[in-house]
């Protein structure tokens, strides 16, 4: 009878592992990129609602998202260039990197929140309207359009939390390197021949010195 052991088997780890970091990859990539883009398109959205009174009766008012805060749309591009980053470093800056793409998305989600039962947007520009600095907008209504940008940063911070724990099994930008990680040989370059001029030639257009001096 065979020996059975329940220890796995190195090479079904590795797989495993292979296979958790491409899917953990794919699915960060997805929800990095529509994260920062729904952030950003529901701040160029209505908000919130109201009106003014002024001398011809009252004056419809409405702010979007960036009138009542910047903060999403700014993290929003922050969580994009991080996850973008987050192939181009390795190790400790990979970490660190992945902690800022998921920093990103929980302040977009803050943010969003917070501005979602803003008035001092409409406030201000019902104070514009009238002439009158202490006028307050009136009939003040909500969209759902910060919520959005919420669930926008929801999936910046998803994203980021990926990063921060599989980020180690993804490749980097770098062509010296394989999907593991683990150095490509460097090619030998070709034997210069003193009796061919193309050779010469070659070698010269590669940086080499072909006289081996």
């Amino acid at each position: 009878m065979g020996y059975v052991t329940a220890v796995p088997h190195p090479r079904s780890q590795a797989s495993g592992s292979a296979r958790a970091g491409r899917l953990s990859l794919a699915v960060a990539l997805l929800c990095g990129a529509l994260g920062a883009a729904v952030a950003l398109l529901a701040t160029r959205q209505s908000w919130s609602e109201g009106t003014a009174t002024v001398a011809g009766g009252a004056f419809p008012l409405t702010a979007t998202g960036s009138d009542v805060t910047g903060v999403p749309a700014a993290l929003a591009i922050v969580g994009l260039a991080a996850l973008v980053a987050v192939f181009a470093v390795r190790r400790g800056g990979r970490v660190v990197v992945a902690a800022l793409l998921a920093l990103s998305g929980a302040g977009t989600v803050a943010a969003a929140l917070l501005g979602a039962s803003d008035s001092s947007a409409l406030d201000e520009k019902a104070a514009e309207a009238s002439g009158d600095t202490s006028a307050s907008v009136a009939a003040l209504s909500h969209t759902a359009w910060p919520y959005v940008a919420a669930a926008g940063g929801v999936l910046l911070l998803v994203a980021g939390l990926l990063a921060l724990r599989y980020g180690r099994l993804w490749p980097a930008m770098s062509g010296r390197y394989e999907r593991d990680g683990t150095p490509r040989p460097r090619r030998k370059a070709p034997a210069v021949d003193p009796d061919r001029p193309e050779d010469l030639w070659k070698a010269l257009d590669r940086g080499e010195d072909p006289t081996g001096a």
